[in-house]
């Protein structure tokens, strides 16, 4: 449950929302009016540092977009105060709920012990309305994390915060060090937008193909070419626009708690080194992350420290975090510009040497259509064939819902094959039915891949093959392998593990001490970010050797991917999609360290 929205008395159109985006109405409010956020990077009286903290959940008037809502923030704050520990400290958080509904707060990447891990029903049972919870921990890490409700959907209506922890010694030294939290509001209630996801899951996609579109298409590639085409994809019930489950028709994009029009700005002098600490606070938005004039060296992912790589522009999937160094070297506003991977919308800010400055804010890039390889996976099979140019008649599918499958051409039990091409079954038996509506047999395992929308740009994506953790692994092998299928029904809007939503699957039981090697396999067509609560994630290369340590992994369509877990915390512990409304459609187990 959350605090109720306040509805609005216009009606929630795509023209409106285009609107209101540009206007310079962020902020929240205080008292009986409305505080504007102030346009500043560093504003020292609203950082809370040290070892004892006091925490309030309360409800608050905000207005991002010209209508007045309800926020559910901490201390009077959107994003939550920002929260600076030590590494090696013990701290001490009294959080109070004055909501009234249960609440809770989960440190998000943090390696706690599992009573003060935040999620109701496992670790805890919730904070209740009046109540107050002392979560109390030591800091055994350093970096840049993140911390958020885990009361279903607070975590959308604002509960959510940065956590800067400083090193016992730090690696690289630097002149200005800012966060740059990135969010998705919506002046809708998430309820509702639960509701119409599970009545028509296509319901906030404006980028579905259209008349012109197919126009289009026969122009460029002829009339049966484009025919083809969309008796693949109607067929096989999928959408290749099928980007985001909530677009920027619902979503006003934020950073640090400001629109682009309030233009969050980051002051600097010409030639210093400027730390950004990006985190992904959004609850189902993906940014593409640019500062078109700078190279961004990349210094550390999800609080931990990989060998520097320099680039142009990265992905953030929701609840990661990356650390980058720039060092402009003129006195010239620049752009920092987060576009959301559906291409719907965006969050920008600004560095800039002196209040006021503004650089040009690019033009979103075109959007993205799924590709080949994020509905089949691995194609090396296919010899002989043009990938581009594959229609139904050489596809005949991909391994699909059942119901589905009756009288085409070329099924065989739950999946189609290419001519030329061999398409083993996977390793583990999944469930089947309407809880799934795609199974990928053949997988890709390459982590140079950036994405789709960022394959060939023109500019240096980070992609996951790019991080490497120095030092030795925690987990130096494993003793057994859990494979896991990404399964879900776009349709239904159902989200599981295995074909089994959380509240039919039993929960996945790891022996104190052992070491596990943990398979993804993603069989539908989104990008997942996976997180486990309490445990480090410790990627794999495809070869399977150690490449970087995470505490959320993104999976993309059609692929596979391993890590390596140590299961050294005893307890009950959240595993799931972090895409907030995937989590709650039951992308999410319960696993258990005993």
């Amino acid at each position: 449950m959350q605090v109720p929205l306040v509805k609005s008395d216009l009606p929630d159109s795509p023209f409106r929302r285009r609107f209101v985006r540009g206007l310079a109405l962020g902020g929240v409010a205080a008292g009986c009016g409305f505080l504007r956020v102030p346009a500043l990077a560093a504003d020292a009286g609203r950082i809370l540092s040290g070892s004892e903290f006091d925490l309030d959940i309360a409800a608050l008037p905000v207005n991002f977009t010209g209508h007045r809502r309800i926020a559910t923030v901490v201390n009077g704050q959107l994003p939550a105060p920002p929260l600076r520990w030590r590494e090696g400290d013990t701290v001490t958080l009294r959080v109070r709920n004055s909501l009234p509904v249960t609440s809770s707060i989960h440190w998000h990447g943090m390696i706690v012990p599992a009573d003060m891990d935040g999620v109701p029903g496992l670790s805890f049972m919730g904070i209740a309305p009046g109540a107050t919870y002392t979560y109390r921990f030591r800091v055994n890490q350093s970096g840049t994390y993140w911390y958020h409700s885990h009361s279903r959907f607070q975590e959308q209506t604002g509960l959510y915060g940065p956590i800067v922890i400083e090193p016992r010694s730090e690696r690289h030294r630097v002149d200005r060090d800012y966060v740059v939290m990135l969010s998705d509001w919506t002046d809708t209630d998430p309820e509702r937008i639960y509701a119409m996801l599970k009545k028509q899951s296509n319901y906030y996609n404006f980028g579905r193909p259209t008349a012109v579109d197919f126009l289009r298409d026969v122009h460029a590639d002829g009339v049966k070419s484009a025919l083809d085409d969309r008796r693949m994809w109607n067929q096989m019930r999928m959408d290749p626009s099928d980007l985001a489950d909530v677009s920027g028709y619902a979503y006003t994009f934020l950073m640090n708690g400001m629109t682009p029009a309030d233009n969050w700005t980051g002051l600097f002098r010409r030639g210093e080194k400027i730390r950004l600490r990006f985190i992904n606070g959004a609850s189902m938005t993906f940014f593409d992350v640019r500062i078109p004039g700078l190279k961004l060296t990349v210094i550390a992912a999800d609080g931990q420290a990989i060998d520097p790589v320099t680039v142009d522009e990265f992905r953030i999937g929701c609840a990661e975090t990356f650390d980058v160094i720039v060092t402009p070297q003129d006195d010239s506003a620049y752009t920092i510009f987060t576009q959301a991977m559906d291409r719907s919308g965006y969050a920008c800010g600004t560095l800039a040497p002196r209040m006021g400055m503004r650089a040009a804010v690019p033009a979103l890039d075109p959007r993205p259509q799924l590709e080949m390889r994020d509905m089949m996976g691995d194609m090396s099979g296919m010899h002989g064939m043009d990938h581009a140019d594959m229609g139904p008649a050489a596809m005949d599918h991909v391994a699909m819902e059942p119901a589905a499958m009756g009288g085409m051409k070329g099924m065989e039990g739950s999946c189609g094959a290419m001519p030329g091409m061999k398409m083993p079954m996977a390793a583990t038996a999944i469930a089947s039915g309407l809880g799934i509506d795609m199974r990928v047999d053949s997988p890709r395992s390459n982590l140079d891949d950036p994405g789709i929308g960022l394959r060939d740009n023109g500019r240096r994506v980070l992609a996951y093959a790019d991080l490497h953790t120095p030092g030795a692994p925690i987990s130096p092998d494993t003793g057994r392998d859990i494979e896991l299928h990404l399964t879900g029904n776009m349709e239904r809007y159902v989200w599981s593990f295995d074909g089994m939503k959380f509240s039919d699957a039993e929960p996945l039981r790891l022996k104190h001490g052992e070491r596990v090697r943990i398979v993804l396999v993603n069989d539908t067509m989104m990008t997942h970010p996976i997180h486990l609560h309490g445990m480090w994630s410790e990627l794999e290369t495809p070869d399977g050797e150690f490449l970087v340590r995470k505490h959320t992994l993104v999976v993309q369509p059609a692929q596979k991917i391993a890590y390596r877990v140590s299961a050294d915390a005893l307890g009950r512990w959240a595993y799931h999609c972090h895409l907030l409304y995937h989590m709650e459609a039951g992308m999410f187990r319960e696993v258990i360290v005993a």
